[in-house]
Parts: structure tokens; sequence; C-alpha cells
């Protein structure tokens, strides 16, 4: 699954360690202890009780008939049928908000006990051995992404739905035991209007026309745990290609269909499941490879076995950009290494998902350089994702990367940068350490050795272990049970123009997280040389502990510019001596390489961040250095960090002469890149997109408002509806003449459900308290007839950076009423809250308060808490680079 980026959000587990033994051997003595007592009456299910069952149950095989008519409710029956090791207690199936009509266990009708969260069968009713149980019920559609998701198109009234599983979703859809490791088969039919398409996992075997409706029946799927399987339905466009290995499809919904260009998807699909079935040397284990893209997705993309959907927002757009077509083709791959890590061997429990979502996401990178046209995969996870799960790992809130989860209802609590880009980036740099062919051989091992099976971490590094004859039980410790970054430098003197004494040094943290880790990387060490940053000496280094001599260092020229983990081996924060960083500042421009360029302007940016370089130094050197940079990924990551200087200054809230020069000497910048770059459109387009965001001195403004017009020329821009709504909202962020006329004169244009979004932003961004007062009690409104796909966008257009005396206006009371938000909102909900609606507005006053509230509420969920702490430290940050600024703070 891939899951949108968004501010570091954990919490630190001291107890990590202590509890890692329990996670592994769990399963007997809980499972021991839970089976004499009933189940606890909550809407999630703990570990404890999770295992208890699965000790119990097994040989696991559903029959699951639905009926959809594309109305808001649709019926189902399940028949499950397991074996049972005993028949001295009862067992329970998770069924969430459903109406139960009737239950029958070995062909007797009995008595329904269901609580609204599973359905309880006396231990009277069942036997020991053989069970089948028969479940009729009718159930809403979910309209949160969860479960079965129903939507309605609002551009021409079809209706489309969509399962979506992970973590413990199935339950919304018909009666299961909703948990990793009781895997089953499922055999399914459907009943649903004539124009509509089904899928699953299997193709269908058979359709029978039924009047109105069409009556699907499909093979019986391979072993799968419940969030691995899905179901799909809806009047969708569908393409196909027969010309690989596997038939592939590809569908979306018909208003979308102009916007798709289905060749992309097969070429990269079929490149994929190429190099995949070479690297791991297992066939692709399902019989077909369909792919749907979604409206109203909660996330990037879900690996559903041989199924897989995609978020339309982001890969259902028309005249996708360079960057676009990448990341699509990156996530592409991503989900297609789940079908073997993930799907084929699938996790124990919850404790286990970050190591699917960590190798996904290195195996997504790995297959995307070597089997596609996009080869600088590595330098944009280097400056996306990784660098997220840097900020994040630097957090109070940080945690390791396997953590104990006690119940269901945590499962993603910790699904974020960690699980995904530290995890990915530790599985990358082991790769390193251990020899690639060493890493490719424990890895085969461990897919064949557990195919269709549940296995455990342990499994897993047992297996790359035995392939390289080492024991990674030390590693595995400082690696994936402990927390945080350690920072590396390069620590030397020159005597007579040669180096002397060159040692690596590794910092821990601080005394909270005191670990030091053991990794391969490579020290390079560059020269100044005719205008250009040259490469003079590169070492390979193992290293541990504090200090690692690197003798073959010595005797090197002394450098310009020494960088401690020279293409990106490892996972460290790089700490620059002085005369290295001096030398980032004033030669960016003379650094061929593009990773290593990226690596420096990271540098910059981290000095800025940890209160180390004036902000105002940074965007003097992005003045100077932006505009000449050629290469387009790193170009992206530049003007990223551009719009978050921007940011900075919108929260500061100087309004100086410093700030509004230099908010004029940014827009400059940015419609001087769209000039400089006609004929070169994908530059063009984001040098255009970069100017829309800097935008907001009047001029800059009226330019926005000619161009969507057609009054004023794009210099050759296309501005297409996307462009059109980004013009819109952001000048009704800025509250400019006749702004708020456009959004209801766009939506008359524009009717589709892309657009009900965008005019929601584009409102709710308006400088103006009674819209603020009105959405934000819309947003806290858990009955809202609203769609959540409505609400998420709200909670992140709200209240933009430069409106925080918008944002203070309800700050004491939105923070207030933290607890019962949270309380109320259940999991999903809380995600988007949590990282969008908490107030922090970049004063002391803010601090103090989120302080207060820090050291109050206590009793939120882990993941709101963890939220919370991680907002007061990004509001301390903020202080703390307003404090460093060089330019009048008046």
């Amino acid at each position: 699954m891939i899951v949108p980026a968004h501010r570091a959000m954990a919490l630190a587990i001291a107890s990590a360690i202590a509890f890692s033994g329990a996670v592994h051997a769990a399963p007997t003595a809980q499972a021991a202890e839970a089976a004499s007592t009933a189940r606890a009456e909550t809407p999630f299910l703990s570990q404890a009780d999770a295992f208890a069952r699965s000790a119990r149950v097994s040989n696991v095989d559903y029959v699951l008939a639905f009926t959809l008519t594309g109305k808001e409710t649709f019926a189902g029956t399940t028949t499950v049928t397991f074996d049972l090791k005993d028949a001295d207690a009862p067992v329970t199936l998770d069924l969430k908000d459903a109406t139960v009509k009737s239950v029958s266990v070995n062909g007797k009708p009995v008595a329904t006990r269901y609580n609204k969260w599973f359905v309880t069968l006396d231990a009277a009713s069942l036997a020991k051995g053989r069970n089948t149980v028969v479940i009729d019920y009718e159930r809403l559609h979910s309209t949160n992404g969860e479960g079965l998701h129903r939507m309605v198109d609002p551009a021409d009234g079809r209706v489309y739905t969509y399962s979506h599983f992970e973590p413990v979703a199935a339950q919304q859809m018909f009666a299961v035991f909703d948990q990793p490791d009781l895997k089953a088969s499922y055999t399914v039919s459907v009943t649903a209007p004539r124009d509509w398409h089904v899928v699953t996992t299997t193709r269908e075997t058979k359709i029978d026309d039924k009047g109105a409706n069409r009556h699907w029946t499909f093979k019986t799927t391979k072993r799968l745990s419940p969030y691995n399987f899905s179901l799909h339905a809806g009047p969708y466009q569908v393409w196909e290609d027969n010309s690989g290995k596997y038939p592939m499809r590809l569908f979306a919904r018909q208003s979308l269909a102009k916007q798709v260009v289905p060749a992309d998807w097969f070429r990269q699909t079929k490149a994929g499941i190429g190099f995949f079935e070479e690297y791991f040397g297992i066939a692709y284990p399902f019989e077909k490879y369909d792919q749907l893209i979604v409206p109203d997705f909660l996330y990037g993309a879900m690996e559903n076995a041989g199924a897989i959907t995609f978020a339309e927002a982001r890969y259902g757009v028309a005249n996708m950009t360079a960057e676009q077509k990448q990341s699509m083709t990156e996530v592409i791959m991503h989900e297609m290494a789940h079908q073997w890590f993930g799907n084929l061997v699938t996790m124990k429990w919850w404790n286990g998902l970050w190591l699917n979502e960590s190798f996904a996401s290195f195996m997504g990178v790995l297959a995307t350089v070597e089997a596609t046209e996009f080869k600088d995969s590595w330098q944009k996870f280097y400056q996306s994702g990784k660098q997220r799960a840097y900020i994040q790992d630097q957090t109070a809130s940080t945690h390791p990367i396997e953590v104990p989860v006690p119940s269901s209802s945590n499962a993603f609590d910790n699904i974020d940068a960690i699980t995904y880009s530290k995890g990915g980036s530790t599985l990358k740099q082991l790769r390193h350490l251990l020899g690639e062919d060493v890493f490719r051989k424990g890895v085969h091992n461990y897919l064949v050795k557990y195919s269709w099976q549940n296995a455990t971490l342990d499994d897993f590094i047992g297996s790359l272990g035995e392939a390289a004859g080492r024991d990674l039980s030390g590693w595995t410790k400082q690696w994936l049970y402990n927390a945080g970054v350690n920072t590396i430098a390069a620590n030397y003197s020159c005597s007579g123009g040669k180096i002397r004494n060159f040692t690596l040094t590794q910092t821990a943290p601080g005394k909270d997280l005191p670990t030091l880790r053991e990794q391969r990387v490579q020290v390079g060490a560059f020269k100044v040389d005719g205008g250009k940053l040259t490469l003079v000496k590169n070492v390979p280094v193992t290293y541990t502990g504090a200090n690692t001599a690197v003798p073959d260092m010595n005797g090197t020229a002394c450098p310009d510019l020494v960088y401690p983990n020279y293409q990106d081996w490892g996972y460290a924060k790089v700490k620059l001596d002085q005369r290295s960083f001096d030398t980032a500042r004033t030669s960016l421009a003379k650094v061929e390489d593009p990773l290593l360029r990226a690596m420096l302007w990271q540098s910059l940016w981290d000095g800025v961040r940890d209160a180390e370089l004036p902000l105002n130094d940074f965007i003097t050197v992005a003045l100077n250095n932006a505009p000449q940079e050629k290469d387009y990924t790193l170009l992206g990551d530049v003007l990223g960090k551009v719009g978050e200087s921007k940011a900075y200054l919108d929260a500061m809230r100087l309004n100086n002469a410093y700030t509004r020069e230099t908010g004029l000497a940014l827009e400059k910048m940015a419609w001087d890149g769209v000039l400089a770059n006609k004929g070169n459109a994908d530059f063009q387009r984001r040098w255009f997109n970069q100017y829309v965001r800097m935008a907001s001195s009047p001029d800059a403004l009226a330019r926005l408002a000619g161009i969507l017009d057609g009054k004023v020329d794009a210099a050759g821009v296309p501005v297409g509806q996307p462009q059109r709504w980004a013009i819109i909202a952001h000048l009704n962020q800025y509250n400019h003449p006749g702004a708020f006329e456009l959004i209801a004169q766009e939506s008359a244009r524009d009717k589709s459900d892309a657009g009900q979004i965008a005019a929601v932003a584009a409102t709710v961004s308006r400088p103006d308290a009674a819209i603020k007062t009105d959405w934000v009690k819309r947003i806290e409104d858990q009955k809202t007839p609203l769609p959540f796909s409505r609400i998420r966008t709200a909670m992140g257009s709200i209240f933009p950076p430069e409106q925080g005396a918008l944002n203070e206006q309800d700050a004491d009371a939105r923070l207030a009423r933290l607890p019962q938000v949270d309380k109320t909102g259940g999991p999903v909900f809380m995600r988007a809250y949590a990282g969008t609606m908490i107030p922090a507005t970049c004063t002391p006053q803010s601090v103090a308060r989120l302080t207060l509230a820090a050291a109050t509420m206590t009793d939120l969920s882990a993941f709101t808490r963890r939220t919370l702490l991680d907002t007061l430290q990004d509001d301390q940050r903020c202080v703390a680079i307003k404090g460093k600024l060089t330019a009048p703070k008046g």
C-alpha cells in the first residue's frame, strides 16, 4: 500500500526492545490465556484474542454471495467453513455495522448473538473438526474509503463501488475472521446491474443474464489473508492487453476515461512482472493482473491480490507530467512487489506490516530503476521519502521500525515514513552490507520457504542471515528495535596539502536514543577544479561505534568538500565539516552529479531546520542557484524547499520590507523560469506551478486572473482543468477581487467529482472568518452528509500558513475539543484531522498552548497524541527558525 505524505506522526516507544520478544513468543502464551476468557466487547480485536482464535481455527474457506444494486445498501451471504480444534468455547466472526437476518451453524438455525462488531457462535452449536456457518445480512455501503465503498459520479450519475480492507475493514463487507494469520480461499458470486463489470482476485468462470442484472461466478482463489482479497463493481471503462505473459486489464470511471493512457500502464506493468519474476526466481503468484483507478481513495494505492487499486486523484489525471508518470511507475512497482512480499507470504500480525511496506518501498524503486526509463528513481527516493523519514526520526515521538501492536485499532498507528522509507532505506543499506547476490538469495529462500503462509520478522532475517553465513541478531536489534537517526561526519586534519588521521564519527541523538549502528557507506572527497567539483577519492567503509578510522583516505589531497555518505548507500544524517559546508553554499552550480547536488541542497536545508543556517541565507542561495538547475527531478525538490521557505515566512507574519521584497523576488524567479523554459513542457509546467504557489502580490494575482480568463498569455503553458482550479483556489486564498464568484462559475463548467472537491478547497481557503467557522463545524460533525473526500479536502485547505490570525480566532476552543473529537472520530477520521486541524501558528503563545495540551491530554488515542507532540515540535522549530533570521524581524 502507498500512503500519502504528511507531517511526522510517531511516538517513541522506549519499551520496544523489551516487548519485542513478546511479539514473537505471544501466540502460544497469549492464546492459552485468552482462550479461557470471552472476547472483549469492543470494536477492535486484540492481539491476544486474535491469537487465541487462530490457535483454535484453521483451514478456512469462504463462499461469498453479494447482491449489488447501486443503491445505498447491499445484501450478502457469507458461508464460512473451518476446522475447529475444540468446541469448548464460543467462536466469533467479525462483521461491522450490519443488519443480520439469520445465522445457521452446521445446517441448523441458531439465535443471533450480534453486537454490531462481531457475531458470537455458541460452543453448543459448534463441533470439534469441520464446521460450516452461514450468515445472511444487509449493510450500508461505506462512504469513507473503507469496506465496500460507494460513489455516485456527479458527472453522469453512474454508481461505482470498490473494496478496501487494509488493515481490518473486510468485516465492513462480509462476516470474516479478520486477522492476517487466518488465510483462506474465497469463492465469490455477485448479482449486479447489467452494465457493470465485477472484478475480484480471480477471473469469472460464468456470467448469466438475469433480466436487468447479470450473475457473475468466479474461480476459487488461492489462500489469502482477508486484507489481500478484494471485490470491485461498477460500469467501469475497461482496457485489455494480452500481449504479455499474463492477461492485463485497466479500469476507470467512464467520465475519466479520456484522461487515461492505458498503454503507459500496460508497458510498465509488463516490465515490472518480468523484472520481479527474474529477481525473486518465482513466477507471479496469480493468474491475471488487473489495475483499477478508483475515486475517493484514502491512500495512494492498495496491493489487493490480482486486482490493485490506485487513487484517482493521483493517477487518473490528464496530461501527466514526467514526474507524475515516474510516480505512477514507482507505485505500480511498489504494489507489484507486494504480490510476492505481502500476498504470497504475509505477516502473522500487524506488527509485521512495516516489513511488507519497507520491502515494497525498496523493491519498487529498484524495479523502476532496473526495468524502466526512470533511472534516477533512487535520487527521487532520497529527495522525498527518505527525507520524510529523516524528519520523522528526529521528532520527540519517533518510534522503532518494529513495534508491538496490541490491538487492530493500533494497526496503522505506525504506518508512516518510518515504516515505508526508513524501513526501505534500512533494507537498501543491508543489501550493501551483505552484498547484492547474498541479499537476493536470502529473499528468494524466504519466499520459497513461506509461500502461501504467514511469517515473522525472525523468519525473514533468518533467511538473510543463513544466506550471508552470519548472525544478524545484533544488526536487527540496532536497526529495527531502536529508534532514531544517527549523524555521521568526517573528522580529519590536513598537513602539507594532504589528509591526515581521517576518522568517520557517528553520534546518537541523545541519552534517550543512544544506539550506534553498523552500516556500509562511501566516503567521497572532492576538489574544486576548473570550475567543477571533482571527485578525487571514494572509499567504501563499514563503520561501527563512535569512531571508525579510514586509513585509505590518508594521503589524499586536502579536499574542498567531504561527503561521508556518497551515492546514498546509508541511512544517516550527514553533518558537513565547516569547509565542506562553505563549499556547498558557494559551489552548488559546480557540482555535476545531480544526486550529490541534491545531498548538498539537503545539507543546507537541514541547517535551516536545525536553526543553524538563517532562512534568509538559504533563500539567497536558492534565488542564485535554482534558475540554473537543469535536472528535472532535483528542480522539483529545490522548488519544494523554496515553497517551504515561503510557508515559514508566511507563518511568521512579519509583514516587513524583507518579506515583501523576498515575496516579489520569489514570484519573479518563478515567472522567469516559465519564460526561460519555453519549448520544454515539463520544466515549464514545473515553474508555472511554482508561480501559482508563490503569487501573492496584486500584480502576480492579477496575472493569474488574466491567464484564467484568457486575457493574459501563459507563455505557452497549457492551462487545463487542474491548473484552472489551482489558480482559482490561490486567488481565493488571497481574496483577489472577483475570486469568490469564480468558484461557482467554474463549478458550472466542471461538474466532475474532482471539480467538486476543488471547489471545496477554494471555498475553505478564503480569508473569511465566517467561512472558517462554518467549515470547522462541518468537519467536526460526525453525522455530516458530506462525503469524507470533501471533509478531508477541507481539513487540508482551511488554514494556509499566512492566515495565522484566522487560525488563532478559534484555536483555543478547537484544541480544547480535541479529546472529544478524538473519542468520536475513529481512526480513519483522526488520521486526517490530527495532521491538519491541531492549531499551530509559529508564536511563543502557540507553543505554550500546545505544550499545555501535550502535558494534560494524556488520554488521547496513540496516533492523535503522537501527532499532537509532533505539531508542538514543528511549532517550536518554526519559532526557532524565526529567531535565527538575520533579516529585519519587525
